[in-house]
């Protein structure tokens, strides 16, 4: 397998980009990397080139840039080049830290949406308590607005990602709702809890509150990409504050609970291995014809190599063709 890495972008770029590939590489000796980025800093990081080719670019798609104009007026940037080396076959995979409007828009008129898929969304994967997995959450961000048929199509993407790159024997699919009974929500809403019953061969469970998300009351959430974002930012914010203000609580009011803290660290550290997200790898952009994954541009070099490992998985067990054959095998309306 050959992964087209942007290795320009994100805040540590090139250097975690880079310790995360090599990590990957040497762990796994079916995986070859193409570099796109600033050759004279990518030979900076990298400590040999095995199975490792560099491929020069002379410009970089900035976090403040405009997705679309960027990726149609930077063709020579890091990002648009390991794209169009997927759409071209050379590379079987994408992987970036930088702008993910820009590399949606990179994954969908680039590379090219998979045959009857009629929106691609953004799936990443977040904790929770009663799962060692986590839980699929898509879209977060991708499309504001939704139609019933997106969320089919979500939802048997998602079902099929967890099977077979979780390798979770039959996921709970579930549709985010303000209330679990079938008639809560809007008209959307109750229209797409009959749709997604309907579905052949998907594991629906019905409607699930944002209440009960990090409880792993499914392993697939759908939503629109409006309610979907909000809601991703409010629990990563929601864990930023409670860590922080738990943190501060230990530390600053006196000996009493410093020394609880101690005693309490084995517990603690079992909370931060069920929270930790780089476990996960990165977000996929789900509907696209090849594997791509854009992790947090903050990211370290352990998130970029669980992202690696990610797309290997979908890689090998032929995730995408499946979806394509099960969209094929459904009747034409």
């Amino acid at each position: 397998m050959r992964i087209a890495i942007d290795t320009m972008g994100g805040d540590q770029a090139p250097q975690v980009v880079i310790q995360g590939v090599e990590q990957a590489r040497d762990q796994f000796q079916d995986l070859e990397f193409l570099l796109f980025g600033d050759e004279k800093q990518i030979k900076k990081y990298l400590q040999n080139s095995e199975r490792v080719t560099i491929v020069p670019t002379q410009s970089v798609i900035l976090g403040t840039d405009e997705p679309l104009k960027a990726i149609r007026h930077k063709k020579d940037s890091s990002m648009v080049m390991a794209a169009q080396a997927v759409k071209a076959g050379q590379a079987d995979a994408l992987f970036s830290l930088g702008n993910s409007g820009a590399l949606l828009a990179a994954g969908i008129f680039i590379i090219g949406r998979l045959k009857n898929i009629m929106r691609p969304a953004l799936m990443p994967t977040l904790p929770a308590m009663n799962s060692k997995q986590g839980f699929s959450f898509l879209d977060a961000g991708a499309n504001a607005e939704v139609k019933i048929n997106y969320l089919k199509q979500w939802a048997v993407m998602g079902f099929f990602y967890a099977r077979e790159v979780k390798e979770i024997a039959h996921p709970r699919v579930g549709l985010l709702n303000n209330g679990t009974e079938y008639d809560k929500g809007d008209s959307l809403h109750k229209e797409a809890y009959q749709a997604l019953s309907k579905l052949p061969d998907i594991n629906f469970i019905g409607n699930v509150e944002a209440t009960n998300l990090l409880e792993g009351v499914a392993d697939v959430v759908i939503t629109d990409g409006f309610t979907g974002n909000a809601t991703l930012k409010a629990i990563e914010g929601t864990a930023k504050t409670i860590m922080s203000q738990l943190k501060k609580a230990l530390l600053n009011n006196g000996l009493r609970p410093k020394v609880g803290a101690l005693l309490a660290k084995p517990a603690l550290a079992s909370i931060k291995t069920t929270f930790d997200v780089a476990a996960y790898g990165g977000a996929v952009l789900m509907g696209v014809k090849a594997p791509v994954v854009k992790a947090h541009g903050a990211a370290d070099a352990r998130t970029v190599y669980y992202a690696l490992v990610q797309l290997r998985m979908m890689y090998n067990k032929g995730m995408l063709q499946q979806v394509i054959e099960y969209f094929d095998q459904q009747p034409k309306k």
